[in-house]
C-alpha cells in the first residue's frame, strides 16, 4: 500500500515537539512514538514504542527497494536501529529527530543520514 505520506498521514505531525518516550501529538513524540502513532492511525496496526523492537516487526528490504511508509532505521547512538523513521519518497523521511528539535522532514542523502543507516523494514 503506497501512500503520500507527505501530506495524507504525516503533515499534521510536522512541527509537534520531540519528547523523550512521547507518544502523541499533545505530549510529544520520541522517534519511534511518532512511528506507532501515525501506524495506528493510518492502519489501526499496533507497533511496539522502541525502534529496535518496530526493526524487528515486518520484512527487512534492501534500500534500493524503499516504498512511502516503510521503516528507515539508523545508528545514532553506536548501535543499529536507535532511531526511525517513515520513508516518504524521493529520499526523504519524516522523522522526531532529537530533544530540542521537531517532527520534520530530512534528507536521506545528508551526509548524517547516509553514513548512520543501518536498514529498512516493510510493514505493509
Amino acid at each position: 500500500v503506497s501512500r503520500d505520506w507527505s501530506s495524507d498521514v504525516c503533515s499534521s505531525d510536522l512541527g509537534i515537539d520531540y519528547r523523550w518516550g512521547g507518544k502523541t501529538p499533545s505530549t510529544g513524540f520520541d522517534c519511534s512514538g511518532l512511528v506507532a502513532f501515525i501506524y495506528k492511525d493510518a492502519y489501526g496496526m499496533k507497533l511496539p514504542t522502541n525502534s529496535e523492537a518496530q526493526a524487528r516487526v515486518g520484512k527487512p528490504i534492501d534500500l534500493t527497494q524503499l516504498e512511502t511508509g516503510d521503516l528507515v532505521f539508523y545508528n545514532t547512538l553506536g548501535r543499529p536501529n536507535t532511531h526511525v523513521g517513515i520513508y516518504i519518497g524521493e529520499d526523504r523521511f519524516i522523522h522526531a529527530p532529537r530533544s530540542g528539535a521537531q517532527v520534520r522532514i530530512e534528507s536521506m542523502r545528508g551526509t548524517y543520514w547516509k553514513a548512520r543507516f543501518s536498514g529498512a523494514r516493510r510493514l505493509i
